[in-house]
């Protein structure tokens, strides 16, 4: 018994392995990732990339999934790009936000003196409306780890958080 998984290349999406590096290039951007595995194999094949394993293991084959699962979002983060929006929500201080640099600012959240930062990693986008955060990029990871760094700096800590549910919180992706 093997594992395979088959993943099918959207047009205007170009798809090259070498060393062990695949290159997804496509109208957003390029992106690069490094797919080696001991024991997978990558066979490209026109529009359609086979990911392939003779070994039965079970972290082996999960393995397999995973790789075919980084393809394919890599894919639709260089044809569509990926956005998340974020909600500002504060019920006691009013909240500011800014971006400076590669740091997104949070000015009096809760009515703190000083501000907290968060990083945008990255070629990530973030732009602010009014108490909406939306952010743009190819690569989903990047994108979600911001969006997470972000979520995180506003985490309320030595109040009770039924009380105090200010913050800013993920509330749609695509």
């Amino acid at each position: 018994m093997f594992s395979e998984s088959k993943v099918t290349i959207p047009s205007g999406v170009d798809v090259s392995l070498e060393n062990s590096i695949l290159t997804v290039k496509g109208p957003k951007g390029t992106l690069e990732r490094n797919v080696w595995y001991p024991g997978i194999d990558i066979v490209i094949d026109g529009e359609i990339v086979t990911i392939k394993t003779e070994l039965t293991r079970k972290k082996v084959t999960s393995m397999v999934g995973t790789l075919a699962a980084h393809l394919k979002n890599m894919c639709k983060g260089t044809s569509e790009g990926y956005t998340y929006t974020m909600k500002v929500v504060y019920s006691h201080f009013p909240i500011q936000t800014k971006v400076v640099g590669d740091k997104f600012e949070i000015v009096n959240f809760l009515g703190e003196k000083h501000p907290r930062y968060a990083r945008i990693i990255d070629d990530t986008k973030v732009q602010i409306n009014n108490e909406q955060v939306v952010i743009t990029g190819i690569n989903k990871d990047v994108v979600g780890a911001t969006a997470a760094n972000i979520e995180r700096a506003t985490k309320v800590r030595n109040r009770d958080p039924r009380v105090f549910q200010d913050g800013i919180y993920i509330v749609h992706k695509e």
